[in-house]
């Protein structure tokens, strides 16, 4: 039941990050709010990327980030993110669909290389809704900045945006 409610709640929020990640156009993807900020297409990757932690987040106790293999694909095209984001919600999908209720409850660490911890060991159920799905929500709500400051539109995710409403 647990990992069903989850999956519902994942469907939904990729296809508010599909609309999301489908409303930049090329000529964003430069674009950096500041000097601290990654660009519009390096969050956008980012973004897509967070799709490929499912794996081994759910069916693995330990992620080594120092054996991850970042790949943010090529940048210089919005279609070629969304096309590297719907390949990772796919695979994160099905890492979703075989996990289990029971594996929720278990504990879950990440680690660079050693075996201390990035943050404390948790079940897995709390990395999944912080790790997973509130960063992703966080880095979306970057990127809807990064749109609006370049004079593009905001798709409407939980109803009209403010553009819409007028």
């Amino acid at each position: 039941m647990l990992v069903q409610s989850l999956l519902a709640e994942f469907k939904h929020e990729a296809e508010n990050t599909r609309k999301l990640l489908q409303a930049i156009p090329d000529d964003a993807l430069s674009f950096k709010p500041s000097e601290k900020c990654w660009s519009t297409g390096q969050l956008a990757s980012h973004i897509a990327e967070v799709y490929n932690w499912y794996q081994p987040t759910l069916h693995q106790n330990v992620f080594d980030m120092a054996t991850y293999k970042y790949d943010k694909g090529d940048i210089s095209a919005a279609a070629n993110i969304v096309a590297k984001f719907e390949e990772n919600v796919k695979n994160a999908q099905v890492a979703l669909e075989t996990a289990t209720d029971e594996s929720m409850f278990e504990n879950w660490k990440m680690v660079m290389g050693g075996e201390e911890p990035i943050f404390p060991e948790m079940p897995r159920i709390q990395v999944v809704r912080g790790f997973l799905f509130n960063h992703l929500y966080h880095h979306r709500g970057e990127m809807i900045i990064h749109l609006r400051s370049t004079g593009n539109k905001v798709p409407g995710l939980y109803g009209p945006t403010f553009e819409e409403s007028r």
